[in-house]
């Protein structure tokens, strides 16, 4: 299907996938961290019915996971420029039956999904905390992708916890200087921690990313730490981030 861009959009492809996705310099662009949390989730399998993608941006991590299951994707989005951003691009890519969009406040979540109903939650979310010293980027779409300042971290993982089946799953991708924020969240909200998986942009580099999976009321013991995924060999991507974005490790 053909869609209207406005004048700062374009269409990039996710080779890997077979997915066009709209995006703006000027308002936002899905990064790697996306494509990492896509990768990562795990949402193949009969029993994985119903998906839910919390502070969804432009839609990128819902439509990476489009290909690889067959469940109901419902995206949640507060900024109107970037919830319409992503229903153009389900449309471009002809998924109107699989992917509905939400554009509201994830508080206001259990209003179209009802609670315990949802196999898995992923979530980008905002990385930073808002203090009032932190310095914020000047356009406003990525400042409140990046800041804490319409939402935080706890009401992320209790949103997520409310939608959440028992034993359903929570995928989050998050900065390790937060972590242990995150981990202290996710136990306070039901959500047991059982898989990281740190990110690392080099051999030798500190990791510059996590990967979470969390179970709803899990048992409080079993956590994996699993191998490190490392983002470059010298100036090119590693294979293993090649296939991900290319569908290729060549």
């Amino acid at each position: 299907m053909q869609v209207k861009l406005r004048p700062d959009e374009r269409i990039d492809q996710l080779y890997s996938k077979d997915i066009s996705i709209i995006q703006s310099d000027a308002v936002f662009s899905f990064s790697l961290d996306a494509v990492l949390l896509a990768d990562f989730a795990k949402t193949t399998g009969k029993r994985i019915k119903r998906v839910v993608d919390l502070c969804s941006g432009n839609g990128a991590i819902g439509l990476f996971l489009s290909e690889k299951t067959t469940a109901h994707i419902t995206m949640i989005e507060i900024q109107a420029r970037l919830a319409d951003m992503a229903q153009r691009s389900v449309q471009l890519n002809d998924l109107e039956s699989q992917i509905d969009v939400v554009n509201d406040d994830l508080k206001n979540a259990a209003k179209y999904i009802e609670k315990d109903s949802v196999d898995a939650v992923v979530c980008n979310p905002p990385y930073f905390v808002n203090y009032e010293t932190s310095e914020k980027n000047p356009n406003k779409y990525l400042a409140i992708a990046r800041h804490e300042i319409t939402t935080n971290l706890n009401q992320i993982v209790a949103v997520a916890a409310g939608l959440l089946k028992m034993n359903a799953k929570l995928f989050m991708v998050y900065r390790p200087d937060r972590l242990t924020d995150l981990l202290v969240s996710l136990r306070a909200n039901r959500l047991e921690p059982k898989i990281l998986q740190f990110i690392r942009p080099r051999v030798g580099a500190d990791a510059n990313m996590v990967l979470v999976e969390a179970i709803k009321d899990g048992k409080p013991d079993g956590l994996k730490v699993v191998a490190d995924v490392l983002t470059y060999d010298g100036d090119d991507y590693t294979p293993q981030v090649k296939k991900m974005l290319y569908g290729t490790s060549k």
